[in-house]
């Protein structure tokens, strides 16, 4: 009698265990299903485009066999072409100018301005959104405005400098000048980015620790400094990575004002790169994909760096 009740029992179970593992195996079905643009996406628009670059660095391409695809394997010798190139030492430091001078312009007034935006007064919501013209607007235009502005004959920075009695400066055709120039035009660019993102880190921290430090006698400037600047470490760090990861790479507001000159002075990776691979009748595509494989690679050893630190940072 109890075998026979057993029968179905089990029978049961089995059915039971059954439509589970079916179910579970439509989930994971329906996982892969929604993962797979992402995937896809990723293949075609970044690990392709790596593989290729990479590719190309390895090869003596030219026009044809660009075309053809028969471009003999040259191995590292288009890295040895960059490294003894001339222009090698002075786009490196362009490029290191560039992008940390950059970074802690737009980081510092990104930073006050989301201090003084805190405090809620009226109009404030109207001021950040005029803040965050510069990023909306697309950077042929940001560039194109600039150079206009800072136009040595009819520039109205020149204009503005007359009135104080200071001569004209060749803001765009000097040596000079010209590194400064674009750095200036990056770093008013970039401003909305940090205000944004650092804004919302502030928003993040309770004001009941400002309240209890107050209590316990703290400053404004000791408030700022051991609660809010410790508080804001991990969106800080996030902010200055990817503002290095987009300063490294900016390509469009060095080429619009300066193309990268005059003389190179204001030539960094992305313009040299580009110049080796479009910018000459003879292009020379593999040193052009050398150069640009350089920049991945500081960007990719930045964020690897930045990985670590916030690991240390979760452990200890």
């Amino acid at each position: 009698m109890s075998r026979v009740i057993q029968e179905p029992v089990r029978s049961a179970r089995t059915t039971a265990h059954g439509h589970r593992a079916a179910r579970a195996r439509s989930g994971q079905w329906a996982a892969w299903a929604f993962l797979a643009p992402v995937v896809l996406y990723l293949l075609a628009f970044y690990a392709y485009p790596l593989y290729r670059n990479a590719e190309l660095s390895l090869r003596n391409y030219t026009v044809r066999s660009f075309v053809q695809g028969d471009a003999p394997f040259a191995g590292f010798a288009n890295y040895a072409k960059v490294f003894a190139d001339a222009t090698f030492g002075p786009a490196l430091w362009h490029t290191v100018v560039f992008t940390l001078v950059s970074l802690a312009f737009q980081f510092v007034i990104g930073l006050a301005l989301a201090l003084f935006f805190l405090k809620n007064f009226r109009l404030s919501a109207t001021l950040r959104g005029l803040f965050l013209v510069p990023w909306l607007l697309p950077l042929i235009v940001s560039a194109s405005t600039w150079s206009w502005m800072l136009n040595s004959d009819s520039g109205v920075v020149n204009a503005v400098l007359d009135w104080f009695g200071v001569g004209p400066v060749n803001w765009l055709t000097s040596p000079d000048w010209s590194l400064w120039s674009v750095i200036i035009a990056n770093i008013w660019i970039g401003i909305p980015f940090n205000l944004v993102v650092l804004y919302s880190g502030l928003q993040a921290i309770p004001p009941t620790i400002y309240e209890a430090a107050a209590l316990d006698g703290a400053g404004g400037w000791q408030r700022f400094w051991k609660v809010t600047f410790p508080l804001l470490r991990p969106v800080s760090a996030i902010t200055l990575l990817l503002g290095l990861v987009y300063t490294l790479k900016v390509f469009d507001i060095i080429w619009i004002m300066t193309k990268g000159g005059p003389s190179g002075a204001s030539t960094t990776f992305a313009t040299w790169s580009y110049r080796l691979g479009f910018g000459n009748l003879v292009p020379a595509f593999g040193p052009g994909a050398a150069v640009g494989n350089l920049l991945i690679l500081t960007a990719l050893v930045f964020g690897l760096v930045y990985i670590r630190a916030q690991r240390r940072q979760a452990l200890a």
